[in-house]
């Protein structure tokens, strides 16, 4: 049976939310981010692009491309809000849905052509969200996950597309490499230099030397190349927390210690919600004493997955918390009240340093295993 998957993509969102609290902000150029010169650009409005400003970029950077941008650093528990909106239009309206970040959704309409027409379906779903919440989304409806975010991609701002199967090769083949989902600029620099511009072109090249220029990756390319891609729809389920616990083999006072392996618990931690895109807006702390006690302490912070702020919660936690000065047998975290949201929208306070620390240390847990990169305060003595 030919798989139907729809790709929903809400437009700008964090802009599009702002203007619909402030409408006098329609049609002026918006950037999402850090107030400060060392912040960072979280989001912008189509305004904003037509100079250059883009997500991630240095705030200093974005001020001076685009002068008369109004900046506004955000408002992380008023977009989750909204998204859950959206999620809950979906919710009543869908077989099967997938959540894969604040404003991205996927769904699996395959076998609903024999009740409905999937497209016909797709495009009264994505007016009922528009009527219902007030924003601005973007649709794409074809066989696989890929192919319908290109698709997406291609009709922003406000559209909507169906590419009917067997035509999907044909409508990814004139597009840059570029394009491809996952593919940054290091990878599109190295295929530019081998002469590999379009997609088409990059399906002529034979997989070994693929293989041979980009690892594993070269048959990942390949298979996208070729509008191969097989990745279910995920159903999506809320989690509302995310914890870890160490209980230690002997009893300890050793307050070094204790904060070396909060250090260490936090750092994967924080690793894990971003790989899960997700934030967190409230840090608790536990201890347990030796005569199996336990005393919890917590605080609300700004949504964040940044090891930086978090650490400094922890830190500040453990030192309000442990007061007993006995022998602990526990410690643990917990981050809470989670929302979905990728690591650079969390950043809006956050510094450029900050961003690039934690992309470079991300990039090699991602590759190499969590335990490859950590502070050497966290490491196990």
């Amino acid at each position: 049976m030919t798989r139907s998957i729809l790709h929903l993509d809400l437009d700008s969102f964090f802009v599009s939310v702002e203007r619909l609290k402030n409408p006098k902000l329609n049609g002026i150029p918006l950037i999402i981010g850090g107030s400060s010169n060392r912040g960072v650009v979280a989001s912008c409005s189509y305004e904003t692009r037509a100079f250059g400003v883009h997500s991630a970029m240095p705030m200093r950077l974005a001020k001076r491309l685009c002068p008369d941008a109004v900046v506004i650093s955000g408002d992380m528990e008023n977009y989750s809000v909204h998204s859950n909106l959206v999620t809950e239009v979906i919710k009543d309206q869908s077989p099967c849905y997938e959540k894969s970040s604040i404003d991205e959704f996927y769904l699996d309409l395959t076998g609903m052509d024999k009740f409905f027409g999937c497209y016909s379906w797709a495009k009264e779903l994505r007016q009922k969200i528009i009527k219902d919440t007030g924003l601005p989304i973007s649709m794409a409806l074809s066989v696989n996950k890929l192919i319908s975010k290109m698709g997406t991609g291609e009709i922003k701002p406000n559209g909507q597309k169906e590419i009917a199967a067997g035509t999907e090769r044909n409508f990814i083949a004139p597009m840059s490499v570029k394009k491809i989902p996952m593919v940054g600029e290091k990878t599109t620099t190295q295929l530019y230099s081998m002469g590999v511009k379009t997609i088409k072109t990059l399906r002529e090249v034979p997989p070994k030397l693929l293989e041979r220029e980009f690892g594993k990756n070269g048959m990942i390319l390949w298979n996208k190349a070729n509008a191969i891609d097989e990745t279910p729809v995920e159903p999506y389920h809320e989690q509302k927390s995310l914890s870890t616990e160490r209980t230690f083999f002997e009893d300890t006072t050793d307050v070094q210690f204790l904060k070396a392996k909060l250090v260490h618990m936090t750092e994967s931690l924080a690793f894990d919600l971003r790989k899960m895109q997700k934030l967190t807006a409230c840090v608790t702390v536990k201890i347990r004493y030796s005569d199996f006690q336990t005393f919890t302490i917590q605080k609300q912070v700004h949504y964040t997955a940044n090891d930086q702020m978090l650490l400094q919660v922890v830190k500040e936690l453990f030192e309000r918390l442990y007061d007993r000065r006995v022998l602990v047998r526990m410690v643990g975290i917990r981050f809470s009240n989670l929302v979905q949201g990728s690591p650079q929208i969390a950043l809006f306070d956050d510094t450029v340093e900050n961003v690039s620390l934690c992309q470079a240390m991300d990039k090699i847990r991602n590759k190499f295993g969590n335990e490859a990169v950590q502070r050497a305060i966290g490491l196990d003595k």
